[in-house]
């Protein structure tokens, strides 16, 4: 039954081929929906993928077991090949009379109407509700492992949001020394699990190994150049290849024991004398030992690769930070979303957070349904939206309510001449436009470069006489060096010309 088996694999790629097809051709509104057909369609690809591989192993006939099939047909008579398999299939079907047969056409073709509510949706289980269908991320979790670690910073969840994958001790993360803890590594390691499981669950048709596998590349070549500046590798002096050029300012000093940055060298050399000082820099000095009588193991022979324990230590912890900070620049999207949510949600009261979940999945039914009624051809007039005051349209596809409306001002219309005449609704939308490419372009063309400085411009006469007045000053202010004409008293003292000639009209000369 080889040949069979084949046959029935050519069939069920070609059933899968159309399956996807019938898929990509219907795109749907709301993103539950979207979600689903992206993850249908990953399955049907992980299936192509399989079922190739058999039908490719059939093909390639390492056992003869194919070719031994075509020539007994080919050889003996056809028919009585042929009745002799139908017994054998007369006699499973007689031995099993309850097996249930698959039919391809039925299993691959995208259910509709009441099909679709029969069977659960993918998507339904995979997402919390603070992620709202993969809209925004939900690390409330991670938030309470950073809480947990000593020496963290007390961070509210909306900063962690901006700081997460920022690891620099000044900003949000821990001291060098601090890290190399076991609950700091557990915490790194679930928030960069967190983003992954994230980036496969919201786009299922993106290659996600290729991905990450691009991320360790990378970060193999800067382990291996020294070239992450947090895991610089430290010499045997006590200092680090890294931590020289950390100050921020000409006058700042940065000690090195403490990984923190003083004002000026008074203020660092005061520290020196301090308990945290001393007992920081009995830390590095024992950890540099250690450092250090591990390296010479491992260039004997004891090591594995020649790095010490220590070293690889650092290596597993600084791979899994780098990975989150890919992770989170590869979905900046998401992460300026949640944001903005968070600080939505921290105006509402507990009843209008549980009413708008509803909301969220309410709404995704009565999408499915309406799609179901539209390919029936079923209009009902009470499913229209009504929206007599033409109010904006949420991302739900239904009007925002009145109040919030009328909170940020949407009615009021703010032209803007530079921008040719576009109009924006609401104080909001009009303060964001002035870092929009469309204003920077319109300054551009009357010439304007430094875009800063003309914030709530939006006449072009203005702005071509504050333009105007800018380049007047810098005209004004600048000084020729070679115009300055140099005077020198009779004790020598050389000044500018016009102060010798006031002092000689006064006589102090």
């Amino acid at each position: 039954m080889i040949l069979e088996e084949q046959r029935f694999l050519h069939e069920d790629l070609e059933r899968l081929e159309q399956g996807i097809a019938d898929r990509i051709s219907d795109e749907p509104k709301h993103i539950r929906e979207r979600l689903t057909r992206d993850h249908q369609i990953a399955q049907f690809l992980d299936r192509i993928s399989s079922q190739s591989t058999k039908l490719l192993s059939i093909y390639q006939d390492e056992d003869g077991s194919r070719s031994r099939e075509i020539q007994q047909i080919g050889t003996g008579e056809p028919m009585d090949e042929f009745y002799k398999q139908l017994a054998d299939i007369k006699r499973f079907h007689t031995k099993y009379p309850n097996e249930p047969v698959e039919n391809l056409e039925r299993a691959y073709r995208p259910r509709k109407g009441p099909d679709a509510d029969l069977q659960p949706s993918i998507v339904d289980t995979m997402f919390t509700g603070e992620e709202a269908l993969g809209r925004f991320f939900d690390l409330h979790s991670c938030h309470e492992l950073y809480l947990n670690l000593p020496n963290a910073k007390r961070l509210s969840y909306l900063q962690y949001l901006e700081l997460f994958d920022n690891f620099t001790p000044g900003a949000g993360g821990l001291k060098r020394a601090e890290k190399m803890t076991d609950q700091y590594f557990k915490y790194v390691g679930q928030l960069a699990q967190d983003l992954e499981t994230f980036m496969r669950k919201t786009k299922p048709l993106d290659n996600t190994d290729k991905v990450l596998a691009d991320f360790d590349k990378e970060f193999d070549v800067a382990w291996e150049t020294d070239a992450i500046p947090e895991w610089k590798r430290e010499e045997p002096n006590g200092k680090s290849t890294g931590t020289a050029n950390q100050a921020t300012s000409a006058g700042a000093v940065w000690c090195e024991d403490c990984e923190k940055e003083f004002k000026n060298e008074n203020v660092y050399k005061g520290h020196l004398s301090g308990k945290k000082h001393i007992r920081a820099a009995a830390d590095r000095a024992q950890r540099q030992k250690v450092g250090t009588d591990e390296t010479n193991e491992a260039s004997s022979g004891a090591g594995p690769g020649g790095e010490s324990t220590h070293r690889l230590k650092e290596r597993a912890i600084a791979e899994r930070e780098h990975r989150v900070k890919r992770l989170a620049s590869a979905m900046s999207t998401e992460r300026s979303d949640t944001r903005v949510n968070v600080e939505r949600k921290q105006g509402m009261t507990e009843r209008e957070r549980q009413q708008e979940l509803e909301n969220l999945f309410s709404t995704a039914t009565a999408a499915s349904q309406a799609a179901a009624d539209a390919d029936e051809g079923e209009e009902n007039d009470d499913d229209r939206i009504y929206n007599p005051l033409k109010l904006p349209l949420a991302w739900d596809g239904k009007p925002i309510p009145f109040w919030l409306y009328k909170l940020h001002g949407l009615g009021v219309e703010f032209p803007c001449e530079i921008c040719g005449n576009f109009v924006y609704m609401g104080r909001r939308a009009f303060d964001k436009h002035f870092n929009e490419a469309r204003h920077i372009y319109g300054l551009k063309c009357l010439g304007v470069t430094n875009t800063s400085l003309f914030r709530d411009i939006i006449h072009i006469d203005e702005a071509l006489r504050l333009w105007e007045k800018i380049q007047k000053d810098k005209r004004k202010d600048k000084v020729d060096d070679g115009s300055v004409i140099q005077m020198e008293d009779a004790e020598g003292n050389v000044m500018p010309e016009k102060v010798y000639y006031d002092l000689q009209k006064q006589g102090l000369l």
